[in-house]
């Protein structure tokens, strides 16, 4: 199947372009560490090779009258030098919206989230782990739930919008009230600190098991448990006494999507304190009660075609991408991020064919600086070790502290690294891409609504 010339973005991707600035974008990393040293060369290979199975992923960003929209590169991507996680030029890496390389025996990628979310970008980056190596070691890897055969002819349904497909046709969005955040001195802009969790998978499934809960829903009880400590411990007057934590949801089973691109929602999972604190147990059971009442197709169904509704609304529409634009940043900014402390992603366990174990150490998921609230975090668990990595924009640790903290009264010990990029982490500049792409009439980009 050749990918069309050019395509819509999908209803979750709207709001990126639009928030993209030259220090902010919504961007996350997949890191893969492997048990040598990775060439550069090889990788570069394997990429050109993977890229033809995930046409999906060989767009750019071109804006028309009305509508961001996304245009098919004609040029084959290539890998970088190491580089920081920080917005990067999308015409610089040759159109691309993902960047790929490797720092040691680490394979990086970032991904710029209007291309795919992390199920779509997981699936990429294993496939590609994959066939490097194939290429380096000669080990056919079968094709499995995180990889695809890339011998393989790439399914429509890997392109579709899902949202359309799948959104009901009557919809409305929960009222929200502004979320506690915390307080920091933020970092210089593209500066991102980061702190790495590991902790030993088998115990935190017997931890959640002994609690009758999820490993998400044991994590999110112990980030709103720090959360409210570090509350209590500097309080600020005026501090939203509603600490919440957005924890995303992958539609794809829900709805039977095979999509390889953006399918996923939300749900705010919080503890309101105006009348005074939570023990561990109380939030544990706010977290539970949540996530199985929000957690449901009906529910969540509701929340997509509420925003396919305003997508697909004519007067919308209509009105001229600059004007959409500025409104879509005011919403934002007033809105957005302000309605959680925290986000808390899980890509859950990846588990991987018996050749690729024995090459693979670790994978790591990270979040990118977010716009306002403090920071973030990603989960991603791969044979023993569930690892969660803490990106935030200011300097203090100390939610990162009381969450290791509370795991330690629970008996769970963690190994942590802490790592603070210097100023000029990055700054070596990669050299810039030639960048092709398919024609598309102006008449269309003009009409694009």
């Amino acid at each position: 199947m050749k990918a069309p010339s050019w395509t819509r973005l999908d209803n979750a991707s709207i709001i990126y372009p639009s928030c993209r600035t030259r220090k902010y974008a919504t961007i996350f990393r997949l890191a893969v560490t492997l048990d040598q040293e990775v060439s550069q060369d090889l990788l570069g290979q394997a990429l050109r090779n993977s890229i033809k199975r995930f046409p999906g992923f060989r767009y750019t960003l071109d804006k028309g009258f009305f509508w961001w929209f996304l245009r098919r590169l004609e040029n084959e991507p290539v890998t970088a030098p190491p580089f920081a996680m920080r917005p990067f030029s999308f015409r610089k890496n040759g159109g691309y919206l993902f960047k790929a390389g490797c720092d040691g025996n680490r394979i990086v990628l970032d991904f710029f989230h209007a291309l795919t979310d992390g199920t779509g970008a997981m699936t990429f980056a294993m496939s590609l782990t994959a066939e490097y190596i194939r290429l380096r070691y000669g080990v056919d890897i079968p094709a499995g739930k995180w990889i695809l055969d890339l011998d393989q002819e790439p399914l429509k349904e890997e392109m579709e919008d899902s949202f359309d497909s799948f959104s009901g046709t009557k919809g409305s969005l929960d009222k929200e009230a502004r979320a506690y955040h915390l307080h920091g001195t933020e970092e210089s802009a593209g500066k991102l600190n980061n702190v790495k969790v590991s902790l030993p998978l088998d115990k935190m499934l017997d931890l959640a098991k002994e609690n009758g809960c999820t490993v998400t829903e044991l994590v999110t009880a112990v980030m709103l448990l720090s959360l409210q400590e570090v509350r209590s411990s500097k309080p600020v007057i005026g501090d939203s006494p509603f600490l919440k934590v957005e924890v995303p949801v992958n539609l794809r089973h829900m709805f039977g999507s095979r999509t390889l691109r953006n399918f996923s929602s939300y749900v705010h999972l919080g503890i309101d304190v105006r009348n005074g604190n939570l023990s561990f147990g109380d939030i544990l059971q706010e977290v539970k009660l949540q996530k199985r009442l929000y957690v449901n197709p009906h529910r969540l169904t509701t929340r997509v075609a509420a925003n396919v509704a305003l997508e697909d609304n004519l007067a919308i529409r209509s009105i001229p991408l600059f004007i959409k634009r500025l409104a879509i940043n005011f919403i934002n900014s007033h809105k957005g991020e302000n309605y959680c402390s925290q986000t808390f992603s899980n890509l859950g366990e990846i588990s991987l064919p018996e050749g690729m174990c024995g090459h693979v150490r670790d994978i790591d998921f990270i979040l990118g600086r977010p716009q306002q609230k403090s920071g973030a975090c990603a989960c991603v668990s791969y044979g023993n070790r569930l690892n969660l990595n803490f990106s935030r924009k200011i300097v203090e640790h100390g939610f990162e502290d009381a969450f290791v903290r509370n795991l330690q009264t629970m008996g769970i010990e963690a190994g942590v690294e802490y790592s603070i990029p210097s100023e000029k982490a990055g700054a070596r500049k990669s050299p810039s891409i030639p960048m092709r792409w398919a024609k598309v009439g102006m008449l269309r980009t003009l009409l694009l609504i």
